[in-house]
C-alpha cells in the first residue's frame, strides 16, 4: 500500500481500471436511483418518436402526454404507495369507472350539489378500497385473488347502473373545470396540477415522515417490522384506502376533461397502473419502490399512447409496446443493481 502511494505521488500512472473504479464510485449514487431506467426508456421513447414524427416535441402535443399521463399518474401513485407496503389493487380501473359515475349520476339524474357529489364519489372509492383491504387482511387472501374479483364485481355494478351506457353531463358546472375541464398554459388539462400536487405530497410522505418508514418496512420484511413495533395491518389497510380514493379521483378527473363517463372506460387501467409503477423502479414483491419514478412511468405510458396515434400506428401496438418497456426497465434496474455491488 505505501508503495502504491508513493509511486501515485511521484505522478506514476496509476493502475488499470483505477480511474474507472473512481468514475464508477462518484456515478454510484446517481445509479442506485431507482428513476434511471424509466428516465432511460423515457429518453428512447421521446427519441423514436421524435425521429418519426417532428411534432412530437411541440407544446400541443407535449400538453397531451402530460393530460393523459396526469389521470394515469394518479393510479399509479396509489398502486406504488400499496405496492411498496407489500399488496396490489387489480380493481382500479373498475374503481375508476364506477366513481366517475356516481359523480356524474349524482350531479345529472339526482341534482345533488357537485362538491357534496365529489365526496360522495371519492368516498365510493375508498370504500371499495377498504373492502378490498379487509378481505385481503382479515380474511388471509391474497391481494391479487382479493382484487381480481372485485374487479369483476365493481365492473359489474358499473354496467347494470347504468345499463351499459355513458353519462355525460352537457351543463356547465364550475366543479369539472377545476377537475379537468380548465386548461393551464393553454396546452394541458388542470388535471396536471392535480397530479403534481398529489405526487409531491406523496413523495414527501414516502421519503420524509415515518409512516413512509412504515410503509417501506411492511413491505420489505413484515415480520421484523412488526417485532418493532410497526403497525403494519393499519398500514395495508390504509394504503388500501388510499389507493381506491386515488382511482375515484382519476375517475373524476376524467369526467372533468371528457364530460362523460362510460362503464367500460379503465379496462386497461390496473395493468397500466402497476406497469407504469414497475418502469419506474417499484417491486412487485414489496419493500422498494419511489413515487417520482411511477409518475416518469406514468409518463413513459402516456408518450407511448400519444406517439403511436401521431405515427398512425395501430391502437393494438400501444400494450405491444407497454411490454416491451415493462421488460427492458426493470432489466437494466436489474442491471444496475448488479453493476453497483460488482463495483462496491
Amino acid at each position: 500500500m505505501q508503495v502504491i502511494t508513493n509511486s501515485r505521488r511521484r505522478g506514476a500512472t496509476p493502475a488499470p481500471g483505477w480511474s474507472e473504479r473512481v468514475a464508477m464510485r462518484q456515478m454510484r449514487p446517481l445509479l442506485s436511483r431507482r428513476e434511471v431506467g424509466v428516465a432511460v426508456a423515457l429518453v428512447l421513447v421521446f427519441i423514436v418518436f421524435f425521429s418519426m414524427k417532428r411534432e412530437f416535441l411541440g407544446a400541443g402535443t407535449l400538453g397531451d402526454i402530460v393530460t393523459v399521463a396526469a389521470e394515469l399518474g394518479v393510479v399509479a401513485i396509489g398502486a406504488s404507495f400499496l405496492m411498496i407496503a407489500g399488496e396490489m389493487d387489480l380493481a382500479v380501473g373498475s374503481n375508476f369507472a364506477l366513481s366517475g359515475m356516481v359523480l356524474a349520476m349524482l350531479i345529472t339524474k339526482s341534482g345533488w350539489n357537485p362538491w357534496l357529489a365529489l365526496l360522495v364519489a371519492l368516498a365510493c372509492g375508498a370504500g371499495i378500497g377498504a373492502v378490498n383491504g379487509l378481505v385481503t387482511l382479515y380474511a388471509r387472501i391474497p391481494s391479487f385473488i382479493t382484487t381480481l374479483g372485485a374487479m369483476m364485481f365493481w365492473r359489474g355494478i358499473a354496467l347494470y347502473l347504468s345499463q351499459g351506457w355513458p353519462i355525460s353531463i352537457f351543463d356547465d358546472v364550475p366543479l369539472l373545470r377545476w377537475l379537468g375541464g380548465a386548461r393551464v398554459l393553454s396546452t394541458a388539462h388542470i388535471s396536471a396540477v392535480w397530479w403534481l400536487v398529489i405526487g409531491l405530497i406523496f413523495c414527501l410522505v414516502l421519503e420524509k415522515t415515518a409512516y413512509g418508514n412504515w410503509v417501506f418496512a411492511t413491505g420489505g420484511k413484515r415480520v421484523a417490522a412488526r417485532a418493532l413495533g410497526v403497525p403494519d395491518t393499519k398500514v395495508k389497510m390504509t394504503n388500501f384506502i388510499i389507493t381506491g380514493a386515488l382511482a375515484a379521483l382519476s375517475g373524476c378527473l376524467q369526467l372533468g376533461r371528457m364530460g362523460s363517463m362510460s362503464p367500460v372506460w379503465g379496462q386497461e387501467l390496473s395493468l397500466e397502473a402497476i406497469a407504469a409503477a414497475v418502469v419506474g423502479g417499484n417491486s412487485l414483491t414489496g419493500g422498494i419502490g419511489t413515487i417520482f419514478g411511477a409518475m416518469l412511468g406514468a409518463v413513459t405510458m402516456a408518450s407511448i399512447r400519444i406517439g403511436l396515434v401521431m405515427v398512425g400506428a395501430p391502437s393494438y401496438w400501444y400494450m405491444s409496446f407497454v411490454g416491451f418497456i415493462v421488460v427492458a426497465a426493470v432489466a437494466l434496474n436489474v442491471k444496475l443493481g448488479e453493476v453497483i455491488s460488482w463495483r462496491k
